[in-house]
């Protein structure tokens, strides 16, 4: 059976609407999170050597022995990562990414003279990393990044048998290795508990934004989607054959599992793609097997077929 074609790209009306969505408020809500996560590092965990993770981690380490700012050294070392995540994500992502950035390294610049909230460590931990997995959580909820560790632990993840989580904790556990080393074991397990409470506010902040997400998109159009997800994101999709209850039309009905930071690229694909495509995207608590593994992608593909009852 064939199908009309379906456009390649779909022309959205620029609407103040639209702008309001797309931009004005996700870069609002970045630019909160951005001053939070600057007021939590400087006025909690830098004044007591207590190192968040990933780049800004090192980040964080460089600047403590070399006195050099904190923001500059934050841009500069993520820079790699954004080249890396635009090529996976495209340019909306690396917009975000550099102004939550650019936000953040303002306002720890901005703080960087006050006078630490507390003295007491224990409060430093508690709160500053409560008020650091605010600030991210926000930040990754509407499509920015202040840390590009957890997109190479993507791309690492493809060719192992370990998660992103599980990179990124391994990384982390070598940052707080190395800040043990030189700043004394107490900094470490200090910078440790820290990190996992700042993670676990993330996740309540994203509301439920876990790392895996399966997705599934009803549509007139399945081998499209369903190419452009492979070709965009390398992820391969079953398809199912459905019925409109109302319309009483065919409809193809995909299935696939994402990660989280995909969820944005996911979404931009559906919009250009497929004006009549239904999609909805659910939390998966548990990923047995590879199916979240991305292959690399042969020369020419075959058409998914049908799933066979």
């Amino acid at each position: 059976m064939s199908v009309n074609p379906v456009p390649k790209k779909r022309e959205q009306p620029i609407t103040i609407n639209y702008m309001f969505k797309q931009w004005i408020a996700p870069l609002f809500f970045i630019t909160v999170g951005a001053v939070i996560a600057a007021f939590a590092l400087e006025e909690f965990l830098v004044p007591f050597t207590i190192l968040d993770g990933g780049v800004v981690g090192i980040s964080m380490i460089i600047s403590q022995l070399s006195g050099l700012p904190l923001g500059i050294l934050t841009i500069a070392l993520n820079i790699p990562f954004m080249i890396l995540g635009f090529k996976r994500l495209g340019i909306r992502f690396l917009i975000k990414a550099i102004y939550a950035m650019v936000v953040f390294s303002v306002f720890l610049g901005v703080f960087e003279d006050m006078q630490a909230v507390t003295e007491q460590e224990i409060l430093v931990v508690v709160f500053g990393g409560v008020l650091l997995g605010v600030g991210v959580g926000l930040i990754l909820r509407h499509g920015g990044c202040l840390d590009g560790t957890e997109i190479v632990a993507m791309f690492l993840s493809k060719n192992t048998e370990f998660s992103v989580g599980q990179i990124v904790l391994f990384f982390n556990i070598i940052i707080y290795g190395v800040a043990g080393f030189l700043f004394g074991p107490d900094r470490a397990l200090y910078s440790l508990l820290t990190y996992f409470i700042t993670s676990k506010i993330i996740d309540i902040v994203e509301n439920g934004m876990e790392q895996g997400k399966s997705v599934m998109i009803i549509t007139d159009h399945g081998k499209d989607i369903a190419d452009a997800i492979y070709s965009q994101l390398g992820r391969t999709c079953t398809q199912m054959e459905g019925k409109g209850m109302v319309s009483n039309g065919k409809k193809t009905v995909l299935y696939c599992v994402i990660t989280r930071v995909e969820v944005p690229a996911i979404k931009k694909i559906i919009n250009d793609a497929d004006v009549s495509a239904f999609m909805t995207i659910s939390d998966v608590s548990e990923i047995v097997g590879n199916h979240i593994k991305k292959k690399k992608a042969p020369a020419h593909r075959k058409p998914a077929s049908p799933v066979k009852h």
